[in-house]
């Protein structure tokens, strides 16, 4: 029951059932596995979540030669015996650090972020429907997006299948007019951290109301930020989140554990100064 574990392939394949209530990444894992197993493979998924990011997985393998089949999401079909072709492939700038980005603009500065591909099956471009929803001076073209810093209100969203959006979402309605609402928070208990209770635990401190309804979570925007310091919980979109939220702030906000940035854009606090943003990294 602990680590380290032993894992002995190859796998053979056959038939399983999958539990989708809490990632995709389980079912994506299996997806990527399954068509080089000796024998044909049929999954059971039970509430699958997240389903664009199976849409991704499939894309790209299709990509790479391997055919997934499958009905409505709950039943997926897998030939064995397949074989990934070689091939060049452009990978997708990333939609889930470029919406921190994307909300700074809007709180905080005229930003243009390119690279994004606007038909893309990622979850987390659904940030460009939230920033709509707020009010943000946005305009979108080929190429690129650029966000002006903008009169924000209070907005109401859906997170359930990009529950990757929570953080930046909350970076954004906490400089919002009036009160904010994501609905379909509850899997962010099994992300980084706890996400909901670390989202109203850090936040709370710079003086953003936010309260974890376990199913939702409600931010009360405000115009002051108060001098703290916060913790990242070891979890790289909170610290972002943070670290967005705190250029509004007149007095310094310092944020334990930011180098966690480093899973998934250990860029981002150079891009952010190279934005304008006055930050010191202090190792």
């Amino acid at each position: 029951g602990f680590l380290p574990i032993k894992v002995k392939g190859p796998i053979k394949g056959g038939i399983a059932s999958v539990d989708g209530s809490v990632s995709s990444q389980f079912l994506s894992g299996l997806l990527m596995a399954l068509p080089l197993a000796e024998k044909d493979s049929v999954l059971y998924v039970n509430d699958l979540k997240s389903k664009p990011y199976v849409d991704l997985t499939i894309g790209i393998l299709k990509h790479f030669g391997v055919s997934i089949k499958h009905d409505n999401y709950k039943t997926f079909y897998i030939t064995g015996n397949q074989i990934y072709k070689n091939t060049d492939y452009q990978v997708e700038g990333d939609w889930s650090g470029a919406a921190f980005l994307l909300v700074l603009g809007a709180i905080n500065g005229n930003i243009k972020v390119t690279g994004l591909d606007h038909s893309s099956v990622q979850a987390d471009r659904m940030i460009i429907e939230a920033l709509i929803r707020a009010g943000a001076d946005m305009k979108r073209e080929n190429g690129f997006i650029t966000v002006k810093k903008s009169s924000l209100k209070g907005f109401e969203f859906n997170i359930s299948e990009c529950p990757d959006l929570a953080p930046p979402l909350v970076a954004l309605a906490s400089c919002c007019e009036g009160t904010s609402i994501l609905t379909g928070t509850d899997r962010l208990k099994s992300k980084e951290s706890d996400r909901g209770l670390t989202l109203e635990m850090e936040f709370n401190k710079i003086g953003v109301k936010v309260v974890n309804r376990h199913s939702s979570l409600e931010i009360t925007g405000t115009k002051t930020l108060k001098k703290t310091n916060v913790s990242s919980h070891n979890d790289h979109r909170i610290a972002m989140a943070l670290a967005v939220t705190a250029t509004i702030s007149a007095d310094e906000i310092s944020i334990d554990g930011a180098e966690c940035v480093n899973k998934s854009y250990p860029g981002f606090f150079r891009d952010c100064i190279s934005l304008g943003g006055n930050i010191e990294l202090i190792n």
